[in-house]
């Protein structure tokens, strides 16, 4: 009787440490924005000082990329109405000449700081995750904590669920 009392003791404690393990490995992961400094095609500089307290949108675009410039006319009346609690930094993700992605955000009308993939603000865009392919957009909480990862176009409407509205 003993031997059973040992053996079903060892199970039973043996499990609650799997299940704890288990627990503990399925548990879910914040990541933290990293430290980044990028300057604007306009010179103006933002860094995690600048976004503290407002949710922040990454989105790697690039000119000769149909998805991105499908959601763009979304990205700018997002900004529209919620510049006030959200700041965008759309990182032109290409070796593009400024004065053609002055004249394309131009054409679109773009009224959040566009960030262009160069040698100041190069180290940056590599700080805020791996993107595989375009457009890609990262959500960060005002706290820094990564809420989103998009891969594709997303529009408004997925912008507004992604902050809570």
């Amino acid at each position: 009787m003993k031997k059973i009392l040992i053996i079903l003791a060892l199970t039973f404690s043996l499990g609650t440490v799997q299940a704890f393990s288990l627990d503990s490995l399925f548990a879910k992961k914040t990541i933290q924005l990293a430290e980044f400094s990028v300057t604007d095609i306009k010179g103006k500089t933002y860094n995690n000082h600048t976004v503290k307290g407002k949710y922040l949108v990454v989105n790697f675009w690039a000119t000769w990329c149909p998805p991105c410039l499908k959601e763009i006319p979304d990205f700018v009346d997002f900004y529209s109405e919620y510049s006030d609690r959200v700041e965008i930094l759309g990182m032109n993700y290409e070796k593009a000449d400024k004065e053609k992605v002055i004249d394309f955000i131009d054409s679109f009308m773009v009224n959040y700081p566009i960030i262009l993939d160069n040698k100041t603000n190069k180290p940056a865009f590599q700080k805020f995750g791996e993107v595989i392919g375009m457009p890609t957009t990262f959500v960060y909480a005002p706290d820094g904590a990564l809420i989103k990862y998009y891969e594709g176009a997303i529009d408004m409407q997925t912008l507004k669920k992604s902050i809570g509205l």
